[in-house]
């Protein structure tokens, strides 16, 4: 029997076209802690870590609330790679742009979780602190716009509030809150054109965050967070 070859119309009339599909799974996602929940608890702080690092690294920066009396959560971001490409540490981020929106909901729902499982076993009355540094800073963002969890304190470290979420239409929300921004002088993501974008973000939805700048680079001195702590607590 002989081959016959399909002429190409034939063939493309016979072709289905790529198509994109979506499912919602469960995955296992990982946070460190530093202190234990209970009635003793004084205030509670949830730390988001920027693009590279791992939680547990991440956490040692704050070893300053380990005090008896504060719990420190730190989630990991779900998204692991190698940092030298294909071999060496592996470190995490929250998001890229691909299939954006839906890294942003999924960070949500988990940071979410989090939030509902350790806020119920804390006193009515516990200080609730977000923190974000880094890429982190826009990952509390979203998630707080998106959820609107109760807190006290919001504080960006070395990064910036997202520009396209709406602060304006939560207004409300934000107005008893306490918003922070601290960054080195020397941090090469935070250029003063970029610092300045904070300021029109300020202007155009009639928020206020508390700058406060500290000689250093991109990074969590545990000097600026002890004055912090000192000038705020």
């Amino acid at each position: 029997m002989s081959n016959i070859a399909l002429p190409f119309a034939a063939i493309q009339a016979k072709m289905i076209p790529i198509q994109h599909h979506h499912i919602r799974v469960e995955r296992t996602a990982h946070f460190y802690t530093m202190g234990e929940p209970g009635s003793h608890i004084r205030q509670f702080w949830l730390v988001c870590h920027g693009y590279a690092q791992l939680a547990d690294e991440f956490l040692k920066d704050f070893e300053l609330l380990n005090n008896g009396q504060t719990l420190v959560v730190a989630p990991e971001g779900m998204n692991h790679f190698y940092r030298k490409g294909f071999s060496g540490p592996v470190v995490a981020n929250w998001m890229t742009r691909h299939y954006r929106q839906d890294e942003i909901d999924d960070y949500a729902e988990y940071l979410q979780r989090l939030y509902d499982h350790y806020v119920p076993l804390l006193p009515p009355d516990v200080r609730i602190v977000l923190l974000g540094f880094s890429q982190g800073t826009a990952t509390v963002c979203r998630w707080l716009m998106a959820r609107e969890p109760r807190f006290h304190d919001l504080l960006l470290w070395a990064g910036l509030p997202p520009e396209d979420l709406d602060y304006q239409e939560k207004k409300d929300y934000l107005s008893d809150k306490n918003l922070y921004l601290l960054y080195g002088t020397s941090d090469p993501f935070l250029t003063p054109d970029r610092i300045s974008l904070l300021h029109e973000v300020e202007e155009k939805n009639g928020i206020d965050f508390d700058e406060q700048a500290f000689e250093g680079g991109h990074e969590i001195p545990p000097t600026v967070l002890h004055d912090f702590l000192k000038k705020y607590n």
